[in-house]
């Protein structure tokens, strides 16, 4: 046994051989822990069953039948089976009778339709007015006509235009 396997209970110890018969040589010591609480739950488990199927049975204590009936009936209902080959086989016979529906779409990747995309033009542009010649002059003329201490002030008295026109794609809804 290697060092600081002297304070381990038999337990861990018996789970430690284990794993290293299964060639299992590095893993955290947590794992040990897990097993240990996975196999006393186990153990609990098949237990319980075994002292129901006793009284059940009328009996003042439990037997190794009572045992292996717990461990039957919980090998039963935790693990299944997988089915048989030959039924499989059928099963798969059976269903690719139905042939697959044939494509609509060409040759490539079948895109949904349009309206279902995400790519559809759903959004909003702000798209800037162009101002006429002239009043483009004036706005220049006044600008340069006013004086640096002014032109640190902020300018209250000019208009403030808005200048975009706001242009909408409406996702089209589809007909039903």
């Amino acid at each position: 046994m290697a060092e600081g396997d002297e304070d381990l209970p038999r337990d861990a110890k018996i789970v430690k051989s284990l794993l290293k018969s299964m060639g299992v040589d590095d893993y955290e010591p947590r794992v040990i822990h897990q097993f240990l609480e996975l196999w006393y739950r186990y153990v609990v488990d098949v237990l319980t069953d075994a002292q129901v199927y006793s009284e059940h049975a009328g009996k003042s204590a439990i037997d190794c039948d009572d045992v292996k009936l717990a461990i039957q009936s919980k090998v039963n209902f935790s693990f299944s089976q997988p089915p048989h080959r030959e039924v499989l086989l059928e099963l798969a016979r059976n269903r690719n009778k139905i042939p697959l529906p044939k494509t609509i779409a060409g040759p490539g990747i079948a895109l949904p339709p349009e309206q279902d995309t995400l790519i559809s033009p759903n959004y909003q542009l702000a798209i800037p007015k162009k101002r006429p010649a002239q009043a483009m002059e004036e706005t220049e003329k006044y600008e340069e006509s006013a004086d640096l201490t002014q032109s640190q002030e902020p300018k209250t008295d000019v208009p403030q235009h808005n200048t975009s026109q706001r242009v909408s794609f409406p996702l089209t809804k589809r007909p039903k």
